[in-house]
């Protein structure tokens, strides 16, 4: 017995996601006994329900949300990376644009969602495009700001050595842009999530946010606490990729 708990003392020590999962489990559990209604069901029938709940509708919600995410991700990359490597190699188009990020960027967006249900109808495209402005913007702002940190004496070293223009990319303006671009995905992963959650109650009957308010509206608490887990091991494992990303891509800042 006493080998078993050092081994799961090393596991815990080694684990930082076991720990904070712990921790939060001993908080959640905490307030549930001091609250002691249902409102703040127990951990253990949460995750009950959960479980049980996966065989039925709730991995569909899940995966919904998680299409809707992933998508606006890939689109904003697509649109953002370029547009931020044009703007840091190239001084007249950073003027141009830059401007217009920071006239939109510090406007919330979730106040353009009725426009976007007016324009692209009731289906996933307008809480994609939401997400999209959420992520875009940061995306861009943090590639510029790579590309500018970079020493003018590497771009002269690059050029004295006669590398292609291709070469200069892979050696030099993607090694420097892809922590800040990691970094920036962490920061609007969880403001897009945020938003998601608000935009699954309009127009949809299929995603993680309309269960955990239509959970809420009839009044299921532990079926509602299910669907907050769901979205929480939704953005753990978009977050987990992305550390996975980092370490493979970015292995010289760890």
């Amino acid at each position: 017995m006493a080998i078993s708990r050092v081994k799961l003392l090393r596991i815990m020590g080694k684990n930082k996601t076991l720990q904070g999962t712990l921790i939060i489990v001993f908080l959640w559990y905490t307030a549930h006994l001091l609250v002691n209604s249902s409102i703040i069901p127990s951990p253990y029938k949460v995750v009950i329900t959960f479980f049980t709940l996966l065989r039925g509708d709730l991995l569909l919600h899940i995966v919904y949300s998680f299409y809707r995410i992933l998508l606006a991700i890939l689109i904003s990359l697509i649109i953002a990376v370029p547009l931020g490597i044009g703007m840091g190699l190239n001084k007249k188009m950073d003027e141009l644009f830059s401007p217009i990020i920071y006239i939109l960027y510090p406007i919330p967006k979730i106040a353009f969602l009725p426009v976007f249900l007016i324009l692209f109808g009731f289906g996933d495209m307008p809480k994609v495009i939401l997400i999209i402005t959420i992520i875009v913007f940061q995306i861009q702002i943090a590639v510029r700001d790579g590309i500018k940190e970079i020493p003018k004496g590497l771009f002269y070293s690059i050029e004295t050595l006669g590398l292609s223009k291709t070469q200069k990319y892979v050696h030099l303006i993607l090694p420097a842009i892809l922590p800040k671009l990691f970094s920036s995905l962490r920061i609007t992963i969880g403001i897009s999530i945020s938003v998601l959650f608000f935009s699954e109650n309009f127009a949809t009957v299929y995603g993680i946010g309309y269960f955990i308010m239509n959970a809420f509206t009839i009044i299921h608490y532990e079926e509602m606490f299910a669907g907050i887990l769901g979205l929480s091991v939704m953005g753990l494992v978009i977050f987990k990729t992305i550390d996975v990303l980092e370490r493979k891509y970015c292995p010289w800042i760890l």
